[in-house]
């Protein structure tokens, strides 16, 4: 494979949304390590397995949407590399149903360890991604996108890494997860913010679109402070690992990009902001989980 194939396929992959996937398994672990539960091969499969799935999806999302008639030649996003000509449909289509397999085929390790609830998990993951905007019934085109990534990117993200490593799942490392789920319910926003006008045309009913673009950036505000206030409920269950409650410095970052996506109105401006948001979901995730250590 050339080199320039070779980057085409990593553009397909959307690596700037892979920190989204990592980030609740650096939390669950985190967690799982304080609690004397943390194990090693149990961590770096749920790192490959959701780096996997989330490859798989946005596959799936390139090839879906291209068919749909979703992502046309005046899209304002990231480049589609379906959308784009740069790699045929029935390729990628083959690609999807690939990496999904891979993923499958690394969470026989993880079953293996946890049991049916883990097979459970992984089934219901994959059939999330897929049917996210393929089938005959796409939720992410019924409005039901952010409750889908709240539930799969938190609770069940973070839960299912805490106790495929633990053996075990307080119910406070769930409530950990709804944090890192409305950040990456966050991330989403800012897409379907971007993609408002677009997204009206091709009839994807999105929660901006049904609502207007003021609510998307309201509803982004409320994840992100939602968010940065769960460590602080549950600093005040365990009565310790104050040092977590520092993860509600990514407010500060945050001030600027909502400043941005209230003040940009051309789409293509808002790309940044999709990387930015994800970062802030990486930078809580590592400040909470070295300060629940600490």
């Amino acid at each position: 494979m050339s080199d320039s194939r070779l980057k085409v396929w990593i553009l397909a992959t959307r690596p700037k949304t892979l920190t989204v996937a990592i980030a609740p398994i650096i939390v669950a672990s985190a967690m799982a390590w304080e609690d004397a539960g943390f194990h090693l091969g149990a961590f770096i499969v749920c790192i490959l397995c959701a780096v996997l799935i989330t490859i798989g999806t946005n596959f799936c999302n390139d090839y879906s949407d291209y068919i749909r008639g979703a992502d046309t030649e005046h899209r304002r996003g990231p480049t589609r590399v379906t959308q784009a000509g740069l790699i045929h449909p029935h390729h990628l289509q083959s690609a999807t149903i690939v990496v999904f397999l891979m993923a499958t085929l690394l969470g026989y390790y993880l079953i293996d360890r946890g049991g049916i609830s883990i097979l459970i998990i992984g089934i219901a993951s994959i059939l999330s991604g897929i049917l996210y905007t393929a089938g005959p019934w796409p939720y992410g085109y019924k409005g039901y996108g952010d409750i889908f990534v709240l539930i799969f990117f938190g609770p069940v993200a973070v839960g299912g890494a805490y106790y495929v490593q633990s053996l075990s799942l307080p119910s406070y490392v769930l409530i950990a997860g709804f944090a890192t789920g409305l950040l990456a319910s966050a991330v989403l926003v800012i897409n379907n913010v971007r993609d408002i006008e677009e997204d009206r045309i091709a009839d994807k009913k999105t929660l901006v679109v049904r609502f207007g673009r003021k609510f998307g950036v309201c509803l982004w505000i409320a994840y992100v402070t939602v968010a940065t206030c769960i460590p602080l409920v549950l600093i005040g269950i365990k009565g310790e690992h104050v040092w977590a409650g520092l993860s509600a410095l990514i407010l500060l970052p945050a001030v600027w990009i909502v400043y941005k996506l209230m003040k940009e109105k051309e789409a293509s401006k808002l790309n940044p902001l999709l990387g930015q948001t994800a970062g802030l979901l990486l930078l809580h995730s590592i400040i909470f989980s070295i300060g629940w250590i600490v």
